[in-house]
């Protein structure tokens, strides 16, 4: 499942939670990741990630395969981007996801993706049905272009892995 203590979950949910749901709104509304944002969660992950290092909570060992995974990400990022499969936006989120994703069973987050992806397409498209909420953003761009704003599945992962690695607290 999740490779992270429930503590260093917690601790990186603080920064990943609000920055997630900023992406999210912001992908929905623009079809855009804000680079504010992507360096946001990044920065977040580097003082998280220290605190944790120096807690003793994530070796520092892990910290740097963490940071590695995340250029691995980076590059396959920018590969998918100039091939024309997802936006720049998407790849860099994703670049800047990889990280807190270290030490993870692939399965459980591939599996977790599929579901967040399923999830957010279907909950995407029942919302431009209802015509209260529809009213309510008519701005939303998300509504009218042909593509699909990633960042609300993205975002989903992240949030929904690091709630998962809570779950032994309670």
């Amino acid at each position: 499942m999740t490779s992270l203590s429930p503590l260093a979950a917690l601790a990186f949910l603080i920064p990943a939670l609000p920055i997630g749901i900023w992406v999210a709104w912001s992908d929905m509304k623009t079809m855009k990741i804000p680079n504010k944002a992507v360096m946001a969660l990044g920065a977040g992950f580097l003082i998280v990630g220290l605190g944790l290092v120096l807690t003793g909570l994530l070796t520092f060992t892990a910290f740097l395969w963490a940071l590695g995974l995340g250029l691995i990400v980076l590059v396959a990022g920018f590969l998918g981007n100039a091939a024309g499969l997802f936006g720049a936006g998407d790849a860099k989120f994703a670049a800047v996801m990889a990280p807190f994703f270290i030490g993870a069973d692939a399965r459980f987050v591939m599996g977790l993706f599929a579901a967040c992806l399923l999830g957010a397409f279907a909950s995407h498209r029942l919302a431009a049905r209802i015509p209260t909420f529809r009213a309510a953003t008519a701005d939303w761009a998300s509504w009218t272009n042909k593509d699909f704003p990633m960042g609300l599945a993205l975002s989903g992962t992240l949030i929904f892995y690091l709630l998962a690695a809570l779950m032994p607290l309670f």
